[in-house]
């Protein structure tokens, strides 16, 4: 760490993402067993409330679950790609979890121990 102006500054920055999964309630579980697969530590789930497009639904027959649960993980830029795959194989649009997977860059964090430690 350097010293600016008084005040601690974090000299190594890391580069980490934030992998979002929205699953159907009820299977954040295997988006969890899957980021663990991959490399990841963990994870936090929130609860949510998904619309979709009724006239889509109609046009394709498909049923529309409105209670979905989230998993946020923050993972190193060097196994985010892993861990999409494994998450989008075990729990993604075509499983049961009906998932949908996207990530965030994360440009500043603090608090966060180095994950590979």
């Amino acid at each position: 760490m350097n010293q600016n102006n008084g005040k601690e500054v974090i000299s190594e920055k890391r580069e980490y993402s934030l992998i979002l999964a929205i699953v159907n309630k009820g299977n954040t579980d295997l988006v969890m067993q899957a980021a663990r697969k991959a490399g990841s530590r963990g994870g936090t789930i929130s609860v949510a409330r998904g619309t979709g497009n009724p006239e889509l639904a109609k046009t394709y027959g498909l049923v529309i679950q409105p209670e979905k649960e989230m998993v946020f993980i923050v993972v190193s830029n060097d196994i985010k790609d892993e861990v999409m795959k494994q998450i989008y194989d075990d729990a993604g649009i075509s499983t049961q979890g009906s998932g949908i997977i996207v990530s965030l860059p994360i440009s500043d964090a603090i608090g966060l121990d180095p994950l590979d430690e």
